[in-house]
């Protein structure tokens, strides 16, 4: 296993302050960047509908990471799946992504809407979306993941 180094670009600035697991989609959140970053690294991506926001799920204790299969949000009704068939918080590196919509840009930061993220949630990375990375064609996914979604982004 490698070493290596991975350092936060800005925090999350939002209402949410304790992590829960559903009604994200109005969350309305303020990306502000580090004070190092030149102004310039956000020029042109007003012109993107959304974004892409890589984060550090910070909170999650080195005892709660999961390398196992288990039952997603931990209800019985889900079937065991491993940590990588499944979206949970509580991964070995502890990293989370979201696709976001992007509203405006001010100076170093960003403001988003529907970042499953806390505030003080540590940023790593920011993405433009393009249809070209998209997946190409119908995708599919378990019946467990469509329930346990239902209210996700409500």
């Amino acid at each position: 296993m490698s070493i290596f180094t991975i350092n936060s670009i800005g925090a999350v600035s939002n209402e949410r302050k304790t992590p829960e697991d559903d009604f994200w989609g109005e969350v309305v959140s303020v990306i502000n960047l580090e004070k190092e970053w030149d102004i310039s690294c956000l020029d042109g991506i007003e012109s993107f509908s959304h974004l892409e926001i890589i984060y550090l799920f910070h909170l999650v204790s080195d005892e709660n990471i999961q390398y196992t299969s288990r039952h997603p949000r931990n209800n019985k009704e889900f079937p065991k799946v491993g940590i990588f068939a499944q979206r949970g918080k509580n991964r070995p590196n502890k990293i989370g992504a979201t696709i976001v919509e992007f509203i405006k840009k001010e100076e170093l930061s960003i403001m988003v809407k529907g970042l499953d993220a806390i505030d003080g949630t540590p940023i790593i990375d920011i993405k433009p979306v393009m249809k070209e990375f998209l997946p190409k064609g119908e995708t599919k996914q378990p019946l467990w993941a469509s329930e346990l979604m239902e209210n996700y982004w409500e």
